[in-house]
């Protein structure tokens, strides 16, 4: 064998006798009952991932910071597309997907299209400004045109996020590997952060692409091939279909009516807005804009990718479908015993065994392409935009490269802390995109493209939607509504206040930014060396 050929392949080799022998372990010394068809599939994906991002390491061209977070800007065209799509397309947007499908009616199947649009949003608008720009982050705008103090509020939205969205991730992961392999669920999160953390740290953006392309190629053949034998089941699809148009009448349908909707409508429309606008203020969408080759580049992998999210959303629909439309008693099988086990107890019962195993894998893959996306955009921001300007403004280009991959170990430990003891982490991840679209839209609309916007302003648009936001209450923290929204029911408001809060935000910025130029005087923006 080549030498180079066993470099290559070692990095797999070693993890896979590493994971064959903690199974062993596992079921001989503590009896755990695994599933070994399926745990030495699950061992092969991960070794096959973790030696691709192992790879990439090779790739770089440095250890500099730009090389780990940019991939120095080099990232092709068609891996671009690939790295963006699967990370929008993860865990939580397929599982969601079938979920409310299955239980709530395609009326309420807004993540699909609502984040499509957000990616289409952001390529015509804001892509190609970014990119010109040659900024590192979604920060640097914000703290060219508002300083760093003012950057460092607008930060939080943004850290908290990403750092719930990467727990909210490895739990779905861990849960999915456990699932798959009969493992118990902290051990599957452990392994599965483990993994994700170590080849994200050794390859950068470079890892986090490669992997991509493998991971979103089986997320695409793998619910394509569950897709058939679920509707089997059931019938077939005009069966299906027509069974779930009678069950959900004109919520059967993507467009949104007051037939299907009632009291609900324009609080539907809160969320859409929430989830077009809300989903391009991230930098996992900014991270992949800013590492193209050029300007073109970033927006065209926007809006292909865009297509690409809509189209991987078309079999978790037909499942939801499937699942619904299933005579569970009758087929001689457990129902799902929630809505949010919708497509994982598809996989598992609806289809055979071996299609059962690809289709898991598939969740799994779906799982991970955003896990190691979302700690490597965190990382990222807390050393660009904190310990660079904060801690050591003077540091080098390479210095600033190793607190990156300082950093993914310590937010990937501590994304990994949080899924492990925090059993609410999809609302807190919820409630921090609601957040996001809310608190730092506004501030980054008005940074990349009013000119007189200034920092005053951007405190002051920051404390007004904050002010609004929160007083429309919030389950997740307990906050009970404060202020006198109309269309209150059973102590929720379903008055768009998210929206309202955003746009008075915006309106703040602007208007006290006009008023108060002659004493603080807007800064431009200026392009990155």
């Amino acid at each position: 064998m080549p030498l180079q050929t066993w470099r290559l392949l070692r990095p797999s080799i070693v993890l896979l006798v590493i994971l064959g022998l903690g199974g062993a372990y596992l079921h001989f010394f503590t009896e755990q009952p695994l599933s070994w068809p399926a745990y030495l599939a699950m061992m092969f994906f991960y070794a096959l991932i973790f030696g691709v991002g192992a790879y990439a390491a090779s790739l770089r061209q440095g250890n500099d910071s730009e090389s780990l977070m940019l991939a120095g800007r080099q990232l092709p065209l068609f891996l671009a597309i690939f790295t963006m799509s699967a990370t929008w397309v993860g865990g939580g947007y397929i599982n969601g997907t079938a979920e409310y499908t299955a239980s709530a009616g395609l009326v309420w199947v807004q993540a699909p299209w609502g984040y499509a649009l957000s990616l289409v949003v952001g390529g015509l608008f804001f892509a190609r400004r970014m990119r010109t720009y040659r900024f590192h982050t979604l920060l640097d705008p914000l703290e060219q045109r508002f300083g760093k103090r003012t950057t460092a509020l607008l930060f939080l939205p943004a850290l908290s996020g990403e750092l719930f969205w990467t727990a909210a991730i490895l739990t779905a992961l861990g849960t999915t590997f456990g699932a798959i392999a009969g493992l118990d669920t902290p051990t599957a999160i452990m392994v599965s952060a483990i993994i994700t953390i170590a080849y994200t740290a050794l390859g950068g953006l470079w890892a986090v692409a490669l992997t991509d392309v493998i991971q979103l190629l089986l997320l695409f053949g793998g619910l394509w091939l569950v897709t058939p034998y679920a509707l089997e089941q059931t019938g077939g699809w005009t069966a299906a279909w027509a069974d779930y148009q009678q069950a959900y009448g004109a919520a059967a349908s993507l467009l949104p009516s007051r037939e299907a909707l009632g009291a609900y409508y324009w609080n539907w429309w809160d969320y859409a807005l929430l989830l077009i606008f809300g989903g391009i203020p991230w930098q996992v969408y900014f991270q992949r804009v800013l590492s193209s080759k050029d300007a073109d580049t970033a927006v065209r992998l926007s809006l292909i990718a865009g297509v690409v999210c809509l189209l991987a959303a078309v079999p978790a629909v037909m499942i939801g479908i499937a699942a619904h439309a299933a005579d569970w008693t009758a087929l001689g099988l457990p129902p799902p015993p929630d809505a949010a086990s919708t497509l994982p107890w598809v996989v598992r019962y609806l289809t055979p065994s071996w299609v059962g195993i690809i289709g898991l894998g598939a969740i799994a893959a779906a799982v991970m392409s955003s896990a190691d996306s979302s700690i490597l955009s965190a990382s990222s921001m807390a050393s660009w935009n904190v310990f660079r300007p904060l801690v050591q403004p003077e540091a080098s280009s390479a210095r600033l490269g190793k607190v990156v991959q300082r950093m993914i170990w310590i937010i990937g430990v501590a994304a990994t802390l949080i899924a492990l003891n925090i059993q609410s982490v999809y609302e807190l991840w919820f409630l921090c995109s609601d957040f996001v679209y809310c608190l730092l839209f506004p501030a980054l609309v008005c940074a990349l493209f009013d000119p007189k916007a200034n920092s005053t302003g951007a405190v002051a648009g920051l404390l007004v939607a904050a002010f609004l936001r929160f007083g429309g209450g919030d389950a997740t923290l307990g906050i009970p509504l404060l202020l006198p929204y109309p269309m209150v029911e059973d102590g929720v408001s379903l008055f768009p206040f998210r929206t309202t809060a955003m746009l008075s935000g915006l309106l703040t910025i602007v208007i006290v930014s006009r008023l108060t130029l002659r004493w603080y005087p807007p800064k431009q923006l200026k392009k990155i060396d």
